[in-house]
């Protein structure tokens, strides 16, 4: 073989193995929608915490790999791979609810109760979805999964999908937290059609000083509450609950912190 017949049959082989060659359209969409919450999350601040992450997580998963080199996050036993065990078993929504139950401050619920009312109407979005999906001919499990993005809540809805419709994981998570970045687009309109302008420069009163016991009860009746009625949310409820009580005990900051 000539020197410039080997320097091309290299450069074939080394071409056969980028990611140019193994690219599918359905990766160059995945990596475009990608570039966008990254791009929504900077320029806008729209979910930074959530978006950054998920964003760059969508580049790094949509990397085209010729099978076979133990690199790609859908081979078996390569360093991704493990990491997206994460994903697959459930293992990162009960840690992103031990997070949010840390950072979160429910003393706007506890001087007031009757805001639950408020969160309980937004699961109405819950059974609006699903009972579209089972019009659109998803089976319940399938209808399920898709219908807890009515929650906007993403952790929740990743967690339900790998149990009821883990081949729906991707569009749904795409789904959930396109959904959520876009509420500060969705709601000002909502928000102009239903209330006047008098009603919207309204100021709310200051809720009632809550005390340190009061603060330390919650999360322990929230979690014996929730999960004695709903045994299978436990967890993703008692990491949250967990969180909290690590941040209003006062006993555990460094804990809270890391958390």
């Amino acid at each position: 073989m000539s020197f410039w017949g080997f320097l091309v049959e290299n450069m074939q082989t080394f071409y056969s193995f980028t990611g140019i060659a193994n690219a599918t359209m359905g990766h160059l969409i995945m990596i475009l929608v990608g570039l966008l919450f990254i791009f929504l999350a900077i320029k806008y601040e729209f979910e930074p915490l959530l978006l950054i992450p998920i964003g760059f997580g969508m580049l790094i998963g949509n990397i085209p790999m010729l099978n076979g080199m133990q690199v790609g996050i859908y081979e078996e036993g390569s360093v991704l791979n493990i990491l997206y065990q994460g994903v697959r078993q459930g293992w990162y929504p009960p840690l992103i609810f031990l997070g949010i139950g840390a950072m979160t401050d429910f003393t706007a619920l506890i001087s007031n109760p009757k805001l639950m009312l408020v969160g309980a109407a937004a699961q109405f979005g819950i059974f609006a979805a699903y009972m579209t999906a089972l019009q659109l001919g998803f089976t319940p499990p399938e209808a399920g999964a898709i219908g807890i993005i009515g929650g906007a809540d993403g952790p929740t809805a990743i967690f339900l999908s790998n149990r009821l419709a883990p081949h729906l994981l991707g569009a749904i998570a795409v789904s959930a937290y396109s959904y959520m970045a876009l509420v500060p687009v969705i709601q000002p309109p909502f928000m102009r059609l239903l209330t006047t302008k008098k009603e919207r420069v309204m100021r709310m009163k200051r809720p009632r000083q809550v005390s340190q016991t009061e603060k330390i009860i919650f999360p322990i009746a929230g979690l014996l509450l929730t999960t004695m009625l709903v045994p299978p949310a436990l967890p993703l409820l008692g990491m949250l609950f967990f969180g909290n009580i690590l941040r209003e005990s006062g006993v555990t900051k460094r804990l809270a912190d890391t958390a």
